[in-house]
């Protein structure tokens, strides 16, 4: 996204309304769904990871390590690692290494109907993907987006989340809080053709007179990503991977801008929990983003990806 940027421009994830708000209306996205419809015995250690919890993860336990928990009671099963958040400018795991231990105790498949999103790869996208609003050190990130994964789908997320380094039950709540971990939802319906993406302008995606604006498993907005298009919309692992991508930047204290907006408080490294509702609002403890974060930390005390419900259902409740 070269090029100059106002105040209210190109700031990625932002999913509020640019335009001032008409009396009566819901400053936060509403969404209208519609989907697209396509086709060893002994237990082995997993060698020395070193992770460290943020202070504000989501439980007051210490300082968290890599936790090996059995996921099934088979007795060939390998320990799962657990990925915990790790601090504000931490060394971040590598893709390939992340994906050498999500693979290590592999998932099973919740959604099969997003396999052919989950067998797609991402692509590269330049340092302009991030506002030029930020530190300029966030451009240290860019290259790490990728989407170079395949898996089922809760090995996508953990596969994120090991990489960005954020706690796996937050990026398990939120995408259920955004999609019900579907990559095919279209969110933030819009007339404005101008701000949907090549190929879905209005009436494309089946809803006359209107075309989404957000698309995927964690509802990336094609205006604020549109460096990540086509593939934030064909691959589950590329979706995920730049939306934490920009939760990272925000943690590690890149988004200097967000103090320049309207906000609820001081902007700082560090807060996993305003990061949260960043992606939501575009903002900083403003009351969107607050209901945002109670809807994620709701979601993360339920732990509602391991309902039977959830398995079940094909729709989103939140949509």
């Amino acid at each position: 996204m070269p090029g100059a940027r106002d105040a209210d421009e190109a700031r990625p994830g932002r999913h509020t309304k640019d335009a001032p708000t008409p009396a009566g209306k819901k400053t936060a996205r509403i969404r209208k769904p519609v989907w697209i419809t396509i086709g060893a015995a002994a237990l082995a250690v997993i060698a020395a990871v070193s992770v460290f919890a943020a202070t504000d993860s989501p439980s007051s336990s210490p300082p968290p390590k890599v936790e090996k928990t059995t996921t099934s009671p088979a007795p060939s099963a390998r320990p799962a690692v657990y990925f915990h958040t790790l601090p504000p400018n931490a060394k971040l795991p590598s893709g390939a290494t992340c994906a050498r231990l999500v693979n290590e105790s592999p998932s099973p498949e919740v959604r099969p109907q997003n396999a052919r999103y989950n067998h797609t790869t991402g692509q590269h996208v330049p340092a302009s993907f991030f506002p030029e609003g930020d530190l300029s050190q966030v451009a240290e990130l860019a290259p790490l987006i990728t989407g170079d994964y395949t898996g089922t789908t809760e090995d996508i997320l953990r596969w994120a989340a090991c990489k960005w380094g954020i706690d796996q039950n937050i990026v398990f709540a939120e995408a259920a809080v955004e999609s019900w971990w579907q990559q095919s939802y279209l969110g933030d319906w819009t007339t404005d053709a101008s701000t949907c993406p090549p190929g879905h302008g209005l009436g494309a995606d089946g809803k006359p007179g209107e075309c989404p604006q957000s698309y995927g498993i964690l509802q990336n907005k094609y205006t604020f990503e549109q460096s990540a298009w086509p593939a934030l919309g064909s691959s589950t692992a590329m979706n995920v991977d730049a939306m934490y991508a920009i939760w990272r930047s925000c943690y590690n204290g890149d988004e200097v801008w967000l103090n320049n907006e309207q906000k609820g408080q001081q902007y700082a490294a560090g807060d996993v929990w305003g990061c949260i509702g960043r992606w939501f609002a575009g903002s900083w403890y403003t009351p969107p983003a607050e209901q945002y974060i109670s809807r994620v930390k709701q979601y993360l005390n339920q732990q509602v990806w391991l309902s039977p419900e959830f398995a079940r259902t094909t729709s989103n409740p939140n949509g």
